[in-house]
C-alpha cells in the first residue's frame, strides 16, 4: 500500500472530452511512468453556486483540510498506540470493511449522506462539525482511559517504588509488629549508605527503646527497612531524633481488612483499563474509518471547487488519484503539465519567474489543481 497519494484534476480542453483525456494521461503514465498507480477519482456533479460563495469557501479549504487530517492521523496514532500496548498485531484500517487505500482509489459518493443539491458550504460545515464531535468524543474516551492508567500506575508506583514511598503491607508480616499497652513497633526506612549508622545508635535515640530489637525486613537499590520496638510513651520522641539523624519513620498499621481492600481496587482497576482498552480501540477502528470517509468526501469537494475556480464553469475537467514513488514525481509532473493548455502552463509558474504560485494555500504552483494525502 502506498502511504501517499496525489488528487489532481486536469482541464478537458475544448473539442475533446473526459474519456479522450483519461486515455491520452493513461497512456503517458504507462510509456513514460510505468511504476505510478493511477485510478479515476470520481466526484458527482455537485451544486456549483454563485462565485462569490465559491471563493468564500476556498478561504476554507486549506485550512479545514489541516484539521480534518489532523484529527484523521490522531485517531490512526492512538490505534497504533493501543495496539502496541495491548500486544495486538497490527491490523489495516478500513473505511466500511473496505480498506482505507482502496476507498480512496475506489472512491464513490455517499449521495445518501452527502446530497449533491445541497449547497458546497453546507456539505463542508456538515464535514467539519461530523469530524470535530468525534475529536471531541476521543478527547473525552481518551482522558478516561487515561485516568485508570494513572491510577493503576500509582498504585503500582506504590508497589515497586522505593522503600521511602512504596507500599509496606505486602513486605511486613504479622509477626514483626510488635504491638501491645506498652509496646509498639515502628518501621525505619534507612538509606544504603546510613545502615551502620543505624545499628549503632537507633538503642540510643531515646531513653526507651528496647535492645536489639531492630532487625532489617527488606532492602532495595536504595534503602533498607528495618523494624526497631519501643515503649508506646517514647514514639513521637524517637520519631523527631530519628528524623534529626536522617531516618525515614514511615507510619504503618497492620490491617488484613485493609490490605484485601487494596488487592481488590488494583484488580478492578485492571479489569477497568482492560475493559476501556478494547472499548476505546474498538471506537477508534470504527471512527477513524467515519472521518476517513468525511476527508475523502472533503477532499471531493475540494478538488471540486478549487478545479471551478482554476478552470471556470461549466465544469469540465478530469479527477484523477495517483501514488508515484519519489523517483518519479518529477516525471509524473511533467506528464501532467503537458496535459495542460501550454500558456495555461507558462502562466501558472513560479514567482520568481513573474506567475502565479501558490494557488488555494499550497506550497507549489502548477497548472492543474493538486494536493497530497498522506495516509500514515
Amino acid at each position: 500500500m502506498a502511504s501517499r497519494y496525489w488528487v489532481v484534476s486536469l482541464p478537458v480542453q475544448q473539442n475533446s472530452s473526459t474519456t479522450s483525456l483519461w486515455s491520452r494521461l493513461q497512456e503517458s503514465i504507462s510509456r513514460h511512468s510505468f511504476d505510478t498507480p493511477l485510478y479515476r477519482f470520481n466526484i458527482p456533479n455537485l451544486r456549483v453556486g454563485t462565485l462569490d460563495s465559491l471563493l468564500a469557501l476556498s478561504d476554507d479549504l486549506v485550512k479545514s483540510n489541516t484539521f480534518i487530517e489532523g484529527v484523521c492521523s490522531k485517531t490512526r496514532r492512538q490505534i497504533e498506540e493501543l495496539e502496541r500496548i495491548s500486544g495486538v498485531l497490527s491490523s489495516s484500517l478500513t473505511v466500511d470493511g473496505v480498506p482505507v487505500d482502496s476507498y480512496l482509489t475506489r472512491f464513490a459518493w455517499d449521495e445518501a449522506k452527502y446530497p449533491t443539491m445541497s449547497p458546497l458550504k453546507e456539505i463542508v460545515d456538515g464535514i467539519h462539525s461530523q469530524v470535530a464531535k468525534i475529536e471531541d468524543d476521543l478527547k473525552v474516551r481518551v482522558s478516561e482511559y487515561n485516568n485508570v492508567r494513572s491510577q493503576l500506575n500509582a498504585i503500582n508506583r506504590k508497589q515497586t517504588g522505593s522503600l521511602a514511598v512504596r507500599d509496606l503491607s505486602n513486605l511486613v508480616k504479622p509477626e514483626d509488629i510488635v504491638s501491645s499497652e506498652h509496646l509498639t513497633t515502628l518501621l525505619a526506612v534507612v538509606s544504603k549508605y546510613s545502615q551502620k549508622d543505624w545499628l549503632s545508635s537507633y538503642e540510643t535515640l531515646t531513653t526507651f527503646v528496647v535492645p536489639r530489637s531492630s532487625k532489617m525486613l527488606y532492602e532495595d537499590n536504595e534503602y533498607a527497612l528495618y523494624t526497631v520496638t519501643l515503649f508506646n510513651r517514647d514514639a513521637d520522641n524517637f520519631k523527631i531524633k530519628a528524623r534529626e539523624r536522617g531516618f525515614q519513620i514511615r507510619d504503618f498499621e497492620h490491617n488484613p481488612e485493609t490490605q484485601e481492600s487494596r488487592k481488590q481496587e488494583l484488580e478492578k482497576l485492571m479489569q477497568d483499563q482492560e475493559t476501556f482498552r478494547s472499548s476505546l480501540l474498538q471506537w477508534c477502528y470504527t471512527s477513524y474509518g467515519e472521518v476517513f470517509s468525511s476527508w475523502m468526501h472533503f477532499c471531493a469537494v475540494r478538488i471540486f471547487a478549487e478545479s471551478i475556480l482554476r478552470y471556470g464553469l461549466p465544469p469540465s475537467f478530469l479527477s484523477v488519484v495517483l501514488a508515484p514513488s519519489t523517483k518519479s514525481e518529477k516525471k509524473v509532473r511533467s506528464i501532467l503539465e503537458s496535459l495542460c493548455d501550454s500558456s495555461n502552463s507558462n502562466f501558472w509558474k513560479a514567482d520568481d519567474e513573474g506567475g502565479m504560485a501558490g494557488f488555494g494555500g499550497d506550497t507549489e504552483a502548477h497548472p492543474y489543481v493538486s494536493f497530497t494525502i498522506n495516509l500514515v
